[in-house]
This record gives structure tokens, sequence and C-alpha cells, in this order.
């Protein structure tokens, strides 16, 4: 019997209509265009705006993109999995709101909190569902509103999120194609850099933390980016290794896009040119959770069946990890 690997064979994907550029960004704190790129390479990001709209809003949008792409009924869909760190509330979970909202009615879902990191262990998580069988049509939506849990105040944070969310379709496949290969990693000695204190059962919602802005997401950049730019590269160049991978096999590294400085040291340290690296970081910023299915998107026309790919992430907790994907049809031509 051939071994069943998990395949993509589909993604969908949704972005907020609002575009907010380095010129308008720069009204509301001490910044600039040139500032923004020249340390983060950011020049738009995507804003959800509207009363009560969240996470699921996105994830819904993006779900039923790739079930109308994919010609999918609803119904055949046995599991969702939601990567956030803005679900809509704690519970219940953004992957069962997004699955009510989409009809599917036969899948159960539950979220991964990862941060930058939850596609990629959300994707490793589901493979496993279609590996041994017990599933054969798994969704994996990566969707994150970070415009509300970033202080508007802050010139460090504010520049450097967006909102968005994007969803793969897991399928199982005995060609060889699909996810062949996973590292994935935590430290939990990471937290104090990249955090949100407030919100949890240690801090409840009280006047004080909000009043101390314990609500916003919390950075110190120097310490993340020499963290991300070492575990990022060292798991990458070891799913490589083990797979007898050179760059030359490469067709493109899918790299979590936070920082453009560390996806060319990421890409650097591999021998990858930086036409050879998946970038939206330009136009859409960090999107957390989203930013590597949002990639697989954009590019989507431009893979090709059997194309290798290396996917590759850093994220508060501190999580990292790095996947080894041969992508399993022909992109054709979709409009964005």
């Amino acid at each position: 019997m051939k071994k069943i690997t998990a395949a993509i064979t589909g993604v969908g994907a949704y972005l907020p209509e609002y575009i907010l550029d380095n010129f308008e960004l720069s009204k509301m704190v001490d910044t600039s265009d040139e500032w923004i790129m020249t340390r983060v390479g950011i020049k738009t990001r995507r804003i959800l705006k509207g009363e009560g709209l969240g996470t699921s809003y996105m994830t819904e949008k993006a779900v039923n993109d790739l079930l109308e792409k994919t010609n999918t009924d609803p119904l055949d869909i046995d599991m969702i999995i939601c990567a956030t760190v803005t679900p809509d509330m704690f519970f219940p979970s953004t992957a069962n709101l997004t699955a009510a909202k989409c009809g599917l009615k036969n899948a159960f879902g539950f979220d991964i909190l990862a941060a930058c990191s939850g596609f990629i262990f959300a994707l490793v998580t589901a493979a496993q569902y279609i590996e041994t069988g017990r599933n054969k049509k798994v969704i994996v939506v990566g969707g994150d509103k970070m415009s509300s849990i970033i202080d508007p105040t802050d010139r460090a944070t504010l520049p450097l999120f967006g909102d968005g969310a994007a969803a793969v379709l897991l399928e199982p496949n005995t060609e060889g194609y699909g996810l062949i290969d996973s590292i994935t990693r935590s430290d939990g000695n990471g937290g104090k850099h990249l955090y949100m204190k407030a919100g949890g059962s240690a801090y409840p919602a009280t006047e004080e933390t909000v009043r101390n802005r314990w609500h916003y997401a919390h950075q110190d950049g120097q310490s993340v980016f020499k963290a991300a730019v070492t575990n990022m590269s060292d798991v990458t160049v070891e799913i490589m290794r083990r797979n007898n991978l050179m760059a030359k096999d490469i067709r493109y590294l899918v790299p979590h896009q936070a920082n453009l400085r560390i996806i060319d040291a990421v890409a650097k340290r591999i021998g990858l040119p930086r036409e050879k690296c998946m970038l939206i970081i330009e136009k859409y910023g960090n999107t957390t959770a989203a930013t590597i299915p949002l990639c697989l998107w954009d590019y989507e026309s431009r893979l090709a069946k059997g194309d290798n790919l290396i996917l590759a992430s850093f994220g508060g907790g501190f999580t990292w990890g790095s996947i080894y994907l041969k992508w399993a049809y022909d992109g054709g031509d979709f409009s964005k």
C-alpha cells in the first residue's frame, strides 16, 4: 500500500478593503514611510473596519472562497482547524464559528494558538488526520485581526501588523505530493519578549489593566529579531539537510512575513536569492497566522505540480517551525 500524504489541493483568502498606508500611519504615530520601509519593508496593510466584526468574519470569507474555487461541498469537510491569536472570543472557538457560518455541518473544529507559527502548527496537526486515514477533507485556516490588539499610539508595533485570513484544503495523496516533512519547536522562555499581558486568567480585564494598556501586544523588537533569524534559519537548514535538498532544488521559500530583513537573513543562510522567496510583506504587513497561507494564495498562479516549497515561521511564545511541502497541482491563472 502506498504511503498517504496530506496534500494542499486549493487555497482561498480574504483581505479587508481598507488600506492603511505609511503616509496615513505617520499621522497617527511618529514615523515615516522611509523609516518603515528601511527597517521592515512594509508599505501598506489591510485593516478590518466595522462594529462587531472579528476574525471569524474574515475566516468565513476565506473558507467560502476556498470552497467555491475547489468546488467542494461544505458537507464533505471532516474537520477545520483555525490558527489565530485574535479569536472572536475565548469560546466558542473561531473554528467552530467559522464552520457554522460556512455550513460545515459534518466537521468538528478547534483553534490553535501559536502566534505567527500558528498556521505551520495547524498544518502539521491536520496532516496527521489525513495520513492516518481518519479524515479525507480538512480545512486549515489562518486568520488574525491584529488591529484589535495593537496599541494605536505605539510606534514600535503599529506599523508592523495588518488583518487578513487565508485557508487551504488538505486531501489524501499517494503520488508523493503534499507535506513530506516538518519540524516544530517552542520555548516559553521567550514569552517575555513578545506577549499580551492581560485578558487571560492571570490578569482578567479590570480598570487597571485597561489603564495600563495591558490588552495590547508588547514586543521587544531586538530580542525577537535575533531569535527569529537564528531559529527560522536553523530549522530551515535542518529540514533541507535531512531531505537532501539543495538551494537549486527549492522553487520557493515561504517565510513568515514579519520583517524583510529577517527573510533576507534566512534566505542568505540557505543560499536562496530573493526572487526565490515569496514576498507579500510590502502590501499586507504581518498578518500573523495568515501570512504563510496568504503567500500561497498570492503566488498560486506561479506554482506547478511537483514544486518544492519550504515553509518557515517564527512567533511569540516563542514558537517556530519549518515544513517541506511538495506542491500538488498547477496553480493556473487566478485573479487576485
